[in-house]
């Protein structure tokens, strides 16, 4: 796993292969892939600037155009779909360790796969810290768990007051 790429399996992990370089090469960062839906899916690209700015409006367009161009090209969906291209927000989905890290200290929720620590999936805790393979989380009473990475499913921030007065500081990115 890469500390700066999110990993995505399936038919997600494909589009994120296709569209990662040309994004990159934009000065952009991938966040998210995700396709909802199956008669007309909706593929969801979430990204950042590779900068740290804000990802603004514009960003969008750009980026949409660009991942327009590229998977008509490549093409990995057989049936009609839909391109949605957005920032990751204020209560961001977290997808890469630098996110993680970034955010050390703030509150997230977390669910896994399957079973993890005390035989729960779902956790909710104060980020304390990741690296390739594990994520850090400090639970009520000071415990702190240990989640593989690999073994979850989602985790994003919760929206705080916290969180939004650190979110809308000069240079931070939404």
């Amino acid at each position: 796993m890469s500390e700066n790429r999110p990993t995505h399996t399936g038919l997600e992990g494909r589009i994120a292969e296709i569209i990662m370089e040309p994004l990159e090469a934009q000065g952009y960062e991938l966040v998210r892939v995700q396709v909802m839906g199956t008669e007309t899916p909706t593929v969801q690209i979430m990204a950042d600037r590779a900068d740290g700015a804000s990802f603004t409006l514009e960003d969008c367009e750009a980026v949409s155009h660009l991942l327009s161009a590229v998977l008509d090209v490549e093409d990995p969906i057989d049936s009609a779909w839909t391109l949605e291209v957005s920032s990751a927000g204020i209560d961001r989905p977290l997808t890469r360790v630098k996110d993680f890290n970034r955010y050390a200290g703030f509150d997230a929720r977390i669910e896994l796969n399957f079973p993890g620590p005390g035989n729960r999936k779902r956790f909710t805790g104060k980020l304390v810290d990741a690296d390739a393979e594990t994520v850090r989380l400090r639970l009520e009473k000071d415990e702190i768990v240990e989640l593989k990475r690999a073994d979850i499913r989602k985790a994003k921030l919760v929206l705080t007051d916290a969180l939004i007065a650190f979110t809308t500081q000069p240079n931070v990115t939404n």
